[in-house]
């Protein structure tokens, strides 16, 4: 009879301590390795409240018509890669597709996209894909990048607001004959909460080496450092996010040291820091948004201002961590090396008729009071 009543006073205890004290029950959720991890897809229900913004690298989306002032003669059908129109509407529905798997419950609030040709490919993909029923709108500006292809942005009209964009050009004093892409600036209220300033990047490539290449990636760090100065400097709580392929990892100079994007414990950033999301994933989860030879790395990164990073009430980071998006029929097998890799459109020229070669990445923003 004594057990029987102890276990009795136990269960009531037990019971008491999830009623009284409920952030219990969610520490020991939010502590659960599994649920922590980047690769962990958080498809719970949203709401008003919170609004999904994503980043996705979509690997060369192209039309099928040769533009005389741009080299995408490659993207045509007598081309290199053979593009015809049935490629072409089956990379718009498999964008489609990854877009609103990664919204989970609902279609993302923000998304921000690079390797786009032009304005015409967003609106197609917003006019002839099932994108149609959610009302996307576009912010787009014709860069002035040799092969075409441009960063873009498109949202819910429901969860987000726009105030103003603007296309911020990069011209290097060192290299004037070099063309690159535009920084996306655009400036919204997210969720009807707070205003937030967003930056959407594909930094030059690799393409010729560390040596010849990095200069240029530092040079595009340091025009978007002065931008977010700027605005510190106006509006010190700003929320601010900086999202794109950066074609660098979070530990090297371009994003560590010139745009001043740091890792580590967001309780000690100090004022006007920049904090990157994406820093501990490649050094201690040993993860990717893509894989070069046998190795995943970070180059798809999304850096935050220290308030967003460190707000406990109104415009928070839900969960303070970003996530990338990783289901299998995203990925394939590799063919010689072990594991997989993503399943992409094209390996070279040859056609494999995938979705890209990155993984898209996410962050949940949340409207709390106290």
């Amino acid at each position: 009879m004594r057990i029987i009543h102890l276990f009795t006073l136990t269960l009531l205890l037990v019971i008491a301590a999830l009623f009284c004290f409920p952030q219990i029950a969610q520490a020991q959720k939010h502590d659960n390795f599994e649920y922590m991890h980047p690769y962990h897809f958080n498809d719970e229900p949203r709401g008003n409240e919170v609004g999904r913004v994503v980043f996705y690298n979509v690997e060369n989306l192209f039309d099928t018509y040769d533009d005389p002032e741009k080299m995408d003669e490659a993207f045509t059908i007598k081309g290199m890669y053979g593009w015809s129109s049935s490629k072409y509407k089956r990379k718009l529905h498999h964008i489609y597709r990854v877009l609103v798997s990664v919204g989970g419950w609902e279609a993302p609030a923000v998304i921000g996209l690079c390797e786009l040709e032009n304005r015409f490919v967003l609106e197609e993909l917003l006019a002839k894909t099932p994108l149609s029923r959610f009302d996307y709108q576009i912010v787009h500006e014709e860069s002035p990048d040799k092969r075409g292809i441009d960063v873009g942005l498109i949202y819910r009209k429901e969860k987000f607001k726009l105030i103003d964009y603007q296309a911020i050009n990069v011209t290097f004093p060192f290299d004037t004959t070099s063309r690159t892409r535009d920084i996306l600036y655009v400036k919204g209220r997210i969720i009807g909460a707070d205003n937030v300033h967003i930056y959407v990047n594909h930094w030059p490539s690799r393409f010729g080496g560390h040596l010849e290449t990095d200069a240029k990636r530092e040079f595009v760090a340091q025009t978007i450092r002065h931008h977010v100065d700027s605005i510190y400097g106006v509006e010190p709580n700003a929320n601010i996010i900086i999202m794109g392929d950066l074609n660098d990892a979070p530990n090297d100079d371009s994003v560590l040291n010139v745009l001043a994007a740091k890792g580590g414990d967001p309780n000690q950033l100090a004022t006007n820091d920049l904090y990157n999301l994406m820093f501990s994933m490649e050094q201690e989860w040993k993860v990717g948004t893509h894989k070069h030879e046998e190795h995943w790395g970070i180059l798809d990164q999304i850096v935050i201002s220290q308030p967003l990073a460190n707000r406990k009430e109104g415009l928070i980071l839900k969960d303070g961590i970003a996530r990338i998006y990783r289901p299998d029929w995203m990925l394939m097998e590799e063919e010689v090396r072990l594991g997989k890799k993503p399943f992409r459109t094209f390996l070279g020229a040859r056609y494999l008729g995938g979705y890209s070669d990155h993984l898209p990445i996410y962050i949940d923003l949340e409207y709390t009071e106290r």
